[in-house]
């Protein structure tokens, strides 16, 4: 042992300790309870008791040694702390913040809200997790509709009559049963539908939905707000066209394409090669969801409609795949630094 020990003397004079993290490792390996120190002094009862004296006393001086050379090195390291807090230069300019940039979805979706602010509707939001009610029953879903199927909606696996929303609408629904006519409001926010990811659609997406109800409002009114919103967002240039559809909550229903300006009108993979895109869906406010809510329809009328903000950004930025919005690329997010 004794040999053993004058090599642990020489390895801690060779140890150098420049940095906390050194420090430390000094401790670890030679102070700490499983320690190199602490375990030659667990080994010393087999000592025989003719060396137990000489043994003993080197093993004292090199437990005193090690522990020497730990607090000096500590102490100089709090030293050599202090005088560099003390003569810290103040007026030193910090350094370089860089700043992020806005997401493209956000700016997209803040630019919808400001053109449909000016004709005079207000933004209006809800839960993200939503009940059967709100979701589904009072907009007209009936109880066979495929969107009620676990395909396309992520039910809450507890309670069956929770789902994740599939659509902002159901904040239109809250919005009726709390204020009475006339009511213009549009109404932002994420949600959710059970879909395969591809470069066209995506499980989490964020919509813009819009609802004008009051007194002898038509289709016209629903058709002149629709193109202002285009030529407002899109330009002057941009084709327009309503093709009739179903949805469940309006009667009658229409789905409103712009020209694709990605591949003008060529076609690519974003347009499905038509030259066309789908970027919402409208109609009038079918009586049954006005009369579910406590508003009157023999009184009242009103049209709604609802958009993705991801594919209108697609169409706005001319990005080919949706799958870039989340992915937090900073390469891609980087591009929109300068758009405010």
């Amino acid at each position: 042992m004794k040999n053993k020990v004058q090599q642990i003397f020489k390895d801690i004079d060779s140890f150098t300790i420049t940095s906390t993290d050194s420090l430390e490792e000094f401790r670890l390996k030679y102070l700490s309870k499983k320690g190199i120190i602490p375990e030659l002094f667990k080994g010393f009862k087999t000592v025989s008791p003719d060396q137990r004296k000489d043994i003993g006393r080197l093993l004292n001086d090199l437990k005193n040694k090690a522990q020497e050379k730990f607090n000096q090195a500590r102490e100089s390291m709090e030293f050599r702390k202090e005088k560099h807090e003390e003569y810290m230069d103040n007026t030193r300019p910090a350094e370089e913040f860089q700043l992020g940039s806005r997401h493209p979805v956000s700016i997209v979706m803040n630019k919808i809200c400001d053109i449909f602010a000016r004709i005079g509707f207000t933004i209006s939001e809800g839960p993200e997790i939503e009940d059967d009610w709100h979701n589904f029953t009072a907009l007209n879903f009936p109880p066979d509709h495929p969107a009620r199927d676990m395909q396309d909606t992520f039910f809450i696996e507890k309670d069956p009559e929770i789902a994740l929303r599939t659509h902002t609408s159901s904040v239109q629904v809250r919005i009726m049963e709390k204020n009475k006519p006339p009511i213009r409001t549009i109404s932002p926010g994420r949600v959710f539908r059970n879909e395969a990811i591809s470069a066209r659609s995506h499980c989490i997406f964020h919509q813009i939905e819009g609802l004008y109800i009051d007194k002898d409002v038509s289709s016209a009114d629903l058709k002149q707000s629709l193109f202002y919103f285009a030529k407002e967002l899109l330009g002057e240039d941009t084709g327009i066209r309503f093709r009739p559809s179903y949805f469940p909550f309006t009667e009658p229903s229409a789905e409103m394409d712009v020209s694709c300006n990605i591949c003008e009108g060529k076609g690519c993979n974003v347009c499905k090669y038509t030259g066309w895109l789908e970027i919402l869906g409208c109609g009038m406010v079918d009586p049954n969801v006005l009369n579910n809510c406590g508003i009157d329809s023999n009184i009242y009328s009103g049209f709604a409609f609802g958009m993705g903000i991801e594919r209108t950004a697609m169409m706005i930025y001319q990005i080919r795949d949706i799958r870039l919005f989340f992915e937090n690329d900073l390469r891609f997010l980087k591009q929109f630094e300068s758009i405010i």
